[in-house]
């Protein structure tokens, strides 16, 4: 997900109207992925393994002509900015040069023993954008902010990651439409439901993330071969086919 942040400097007379700003006007509207920013992440999410101490992350100035900075933080789910956390981002605050490229370490803390090891845990990591400082006055700044999952996959659960783990969730029937178990020790991200590959990819869900070892409900009418499409791990969308048997559907396949 991309965050727009629009910094407006406003000064004069606007259509017949005197006014004068003395603060920047900050405004955030959420836009999809692709929009252009100069400041541009390697990935759409990131894998901690329990087995590492440290990861790099690469970033890159895309502009070819100014230097941007560029902001790095670690979220919890609740958005609220971990300084002192179990995993950790550094530089907080870098340069990088025209179209050149930097990294960002994110590397485990002690207090990374305080979270689960039977399963994963997920934060947010952050990387914003702050455009050089424009001399002129009123003008429009725009910069963007990336912010994608970053999960937590502890040593315990490495070995399953490798198998097709989103092939053990099962649908079981309910009075309103489906209730999705995950019976693993991973996070699911469902983006689409249907009656076929094709309707499950482009229907209008809401997305949902399943914890570990828990259920959330599909509100669905009766579908006699349910499909659901998810994220995997390198940001791929496919789509998972299940056969039902009475109340429960198990999967048989994956398109």
């Amino acid at each position: 997900m991309r965050l727009v942040m629009l910094s407006i400097k406003i000064g004069g007379k606007l259509s017949g109207l005197v006014f004068f700003v003395t603060k920047a006007l900050f405004v955030v509207i959420t836009v999809s992925a692709s929009a252009y920013g100069a400041v541009t992440l390697d990935r759409t999410r990131i894998i901690f393994q329990g087995d590492k101490t440290s990861i790099n992350i690469r970033v890159a100035n895309d502009n070819p002509e100014e230097a941007y900075l560029a902001q790095s933080w670690i979220e919890d789910l609740q958005g609220n900015k971990l300084t002192k956390g179990a995993l950790l981002a550094t530089p907080p605050l870098q340069r990088i040069e025209p179209n050149s490229q930097s990294l960002v370490r994110l590397s485990a803390t002690p207090l990374l023993s305080q979270l689960p090891q039977d399963r994963e845990s997920v934060f947010y990591f952050n990387l914003r954008e702050i455009p050089p400082k424009s001399n002129e006055d009123n003008t429009l700044q725009i910069a963007l902010q990336s912010r994608v999952k970053l999960f937590y996959r502890p040593a315990s659960t490495l070995a399953e990651s490798e198998t097709k783990w989103p092939h053990k969730v099962t649908l079981q029937r309910i009075h309103n439409g489906y209730r999705l178990n995950n019976i693993t020790p991973f996070n699911l991200t469902v983006i689409g439901f249907g009656n076929s590959k094709q309707q499950s990819e482009q229907s209008a869900f809401q997305v949902m993330m399943v914890s570990p070892k828990s259920t959330k409900d599909i509100i669905s009418d009766a579908i006699s071969k349910p499909y659901l499409t998810y994220i995997n791990d390198y940001g791929g969308k496919p789509t998972l086919a299940f056969s039902c048997q009475g109340e429960t559907c198990t999967v048989t396949g994956e398109q």
